[in-house]
């Protein structure tokens, strides 16, 4: 199921961005580790940052009007 982030304000983007990028590096250290119950979480965020960083960028080019 993908989140949904289309209702999101600019800035609520970038804090939920720097949120998931901060639980991906945990997870990698995790996997390192091997401590990582669910191996498709590094793939499903990194999927949902692709995904928050492409509604960013088309608010930088003006596709998306702020709220």
């Amino acid at each position: 199921m993908k989140n949904s982030y289309n209702d999101l304000t600019y800035a609520e983007l970038v804090a939920k961005r720097n949120e998931l990028h901060k639980q991906y590096l945990e997870i990698r250290m995790n996997r390192v580790l091997g401590h990582v119950e669910n191996q498709l979480a590094v793939r499903t965020t990194r999927r949902n940052i692709a995904r928050l960083n492409t509604i960013i960028h088309e608010y930088a080019l003006g596709i998306r009007k702020n709220k």
